[in-house]
């Protein structure tokens, strides 16, 4: 009788959430999930010693873990918690109320009769404009008793099992106290104190192999050369291409390093970020000592000739490339949807049989004297969608594989690093297909305006920031955090939820600490956060009607409007910016118009009613060209006499330095400015970006847009009878 070689990896993944010049962070999924995931695998598979099993950890969680654990680092989401409810703002009330109910309805929220009823006194899907009044409905105690049971609702089952309190406040249910809370977030710290020593141990005592990935989970691939997405998809629109291998490098090494700084020991295996794996990778992995990695069975369909899948998955395969050499393993991508998708509707007793039972029929199926079994999944995320967290499940699944055997069909769980030592590929891959566990293909991650923009930014970017380097003037300390922030925005998480694939409530966010990254770079090295990092990636749906010049103009500059058709041809921007009531800003103009002639570039502000009562000193207007080249007219808003304007210029976007004046601008009614082209550099037939801001000091009052630039082409004298045509 053969026996059936199951290898089950966790992967446990968070993106770099934190920003380190604030040490804070937005989101709290590390701490949450390690309070309820991560905690739950490790102490379950203590309770279960005979278990063998991977786990893959990547460098992004490990170092939030370690700065939450130390207090170095706090999420917005624990200030919000451990703030006393008799004391908290109106904002900060609306926040608890939008955020505190951030966890699975149906498995965390609804078996609690106090947290649902809160949602139901919330309400399930409130309009912005009802938020005021719901905020007024709830009470000091409704407020208290949300905060605690947002954090108790994820404590998992063995932090339930071994702290008694916990127990008592989940029976309790309501009318919580200060202390109450107290004993819940003290609960959570000790946890999250613990979860490394935690693994540590289970490697150590030879239970568990301890795998990686590169540091900030970026897609390889990518790095390495952004136009091998048209491998597998030979249509897909390509960003500019992007093809640094050496950051490739640089992740995996990273990763390595910092692993071996914690568990003792250098991992010699890895999960590329999203099973994602392209031919190049090979040498850089056998340079840095990795001698197996993984990905899926879609890769290995896509790399072979003539697919049979019984016949190839179950074995593992070696990759030589360039003298790189590798061996492979491809997950079985049912088996392993199957523990994350299907088995958390089912009771555990029928998933464990299930998950057997396509065992048995793997080993009668497979033509290998020794199948190998791979599974592998997200080890945090499936939890939250099995009623008791998984831990039915899990228990049976480690009970059956420690027995080594199932229905007469012999087991053994194995970790890939012994399994190869013991049983070395015999099978080769002659060529290695471009792609990731999910379609085969890197479309997630590239092709999609958004995604391709994304890349765009950090390509300018990294440009910017070797050109630093090259300088020598920037401390050594500053340009590794530098370089640390850009290969943080290199992560895949933040283009996962670019294009129109995904959806969440935290979109916006995932896109502002993307930006945050890449801004971080210039504030670190000394230089000014460029304009285009602070226009959204993602393409909102706006309720502002924009449009873009249709006529040459030649208004007269008196700050009135002087004739209705002197500003007819030139393009607007009107009505309100796309931000939720609990975002509201001031808002300074009604109407915006831009415009040109053949050699002047003409604005005009319709500024809203001023209000009185602001006294919070200077504002200042700034015209902000993007593209393609860097300057700003900067003026006063109250527009003082003389009235003037001031053009500043830069070389690349970060240092302004002023280069003239002028007086060619008018306020009354409204504000209108005129600047020639070649004063901005600007010749017919390029392509304009500009937004306009408020500025007081270095802080954004308004911006228009608010969600992407204003754009023109600069005209020539076939402009009008072009747009005739049209």
């Amino acid at each position: 009788m053969k026996t059936l070689a199951v290898a089950i990896l966790w992967h446990l993944h968070q993106p770099y959430y934190t920003d380190p010049l604030t040490q804070t962070a937005p989101l709290p999924w590390v701490r949450l999930h390690a309070v309820k995931g991560y905690y739950d695998m490790g102490v379950l598979l203590e309770e279960h010693p005979e278990a063998r099993v991977t786990v893959n950890l990547t460098p992004s969680l490990l170092h939030q873990l370690q700065e939450l654990a130390n207090g170095a680092v706090t999420d917005v989401f624990w200030t919000h918690a451990s703030r006393p409810a008799a004391d908290l703002s109106e904002s900060e009330r609306l926040f608890i109320l939008r955020q505190f109910f951030s966890a699975n309805w149906d498995t965390m929220i609804r078996p609690h009769d106090r947290y649902y009823g809160l949602l139901i006194h919330r309400g399930t899907h409130p309009r912005d404009e009802e938020w005021p009044r719901i905020a007024s409905r709830f009470s000091v105690q409704d407020l208290l008793d949300l905060q605690v049971w947002h954090n108790l609702a994820w404590c998992g089952h063995r932090a339930l099992a071994r702290f008694p309190q916990l127990r008592e406040l989940l029976a309790k249910g309501r009318q919580f106290s200060e202390s109450d809370k107290q004993a819940v977030l003290a609960a959570q710290r000790e946890i999250l104190d613990g979860i490394i020593p935690l693994y540590r141990r289970l490697q150590e005592r030879g239970q568990i192999e301890l795998s990686t990935t590169p540091f900030f989970h970026p897609i390889l691939p990518l790095l390495i050369d952004t136009d091998s997405a048209r491998r597998s998809r030979p249509d897909s629109a390509l960003p500019q291409r992007f093809a640094h291998p050496e950051d490739a490098e640089a992740q995996i090494r990273k990763a390595l390093d910092f692993h071996e700084t914690l568990f003792g020991r250098r991992p010699v295996g890895l999960w590329p970020s999203e099973g994602s794996v392209c031919p190049e990778l090979i040498p850089i992995l056998t340079k840095l000592g990795i001698r197996w990695a993984a990905t899926d069975e879609g890769v290995l369909a896509r790399s072979v000739d003539h697919w049979q899948r019984d016949a190839m998955l179950y074995r593992p395969y070696r990759a030589q490339v360039d003298g790189g050499d590798v061996a492979l393993l491809f997950r079985d991508r049912d088996l392993s949807d199957a523990v994350g998708f299907t088995y958390s509707r089912n009771p555990p007793d029928a998933s464990v049989a299930d998950f057997f039972g396509r065992l048995q029929a793997i080993a009668g199926r497979s033509t290998e004297a020794r199948p190998l079994v791979l599974v592998i999944l997200d080890g945090e995320n499936p939890w939250e969608h099995y009623s008791d967290g998984g831990e039915g499940f899990l228990r049976g699944l480690y009970t059956s594989l420690a027995s080594g055997e199932w229905n007469g069909m012999r087991l053994q769980a194995v970790t890939p690093g012994r399994e190869l030592e013991e049983h070395p590929p015999a099978a080769r891959l002659d060529r290695l297909h471009t792609g990731s566990w999910i379609n085969a293909d890197l479309k997630i991650w590239l092709g999609h305006v958004e995604d391709n923009d994304a890349w765009d930014r950090v390509g300018k970017t990294r440009q910017f920031l070797r050109k630093r380097e090259e300088t020598g003037e920037v401390p050594a300390a500053a340009l590794r955090a530098a370089w640390d922030e850009l290969y943080a925005a290199e992560g895949s998480d933040w283009f996962w939820w670019y294009g129109d694939e995904f959806d969440t409530d935290h979109k916006a966010l995932f896109d502002q600490v993307f930006r945050l990254h890449l801004a971080n770079v210039f504030r670190l090295v000394g230089a000014e956060v460029p304009e285009f990092l602070k226009v959204p990636v993602l393409r909102q749906t706006s309720k502002m009607d924009i449009r873009e010049p249709s006529a040459l103009i030649a208004p007269a500059l008196d700050g009135i409007v002087t004739d209705f058709y002197e500003w007819q041809g030139a393009g607007y921007v009107t009505g309100r910016s796309p931000l939720s009531s609990m975002h509201q800003r001031r808002e300074f103009f009604s109407r915006l118009y831009f415009g040109f002639s053949l050699d002047q570039f003409y604005l005009r502000l319709d500024p809203l009613p001023s209000d009185e009562t602001d006294d919070g000193g200077p504002t200042d207007v700034h015209v902000y060209f993007i593209e393609p080249k860097p300057a700003r007219l900067v003026f006063r808003l109250d527009l003082p006499d003389p009235p003037q304007f001031t053009l500043w210029l830069s070389a690349d976007g970060t240092a302004f330095e002023p280069a003239r004046s002028f007086d060619t601008i008018r306020r009354k009614k409204v504000i209108e400015l005129a600047v020639p082209f070649k004063e901005l550099g600007l010749h017919a037939g390029m392509r304009v970006q500009l937004v306009v801001t408020v500025m007081r000091g270095d802080l954004e009052l308004d911006r228009i847009p608010s969600h992407r630039p204003l754009a023109f082409t600069v005209p020539d004298h076939t402009f009008e009878g072009a747009m005739w045509k049209v």
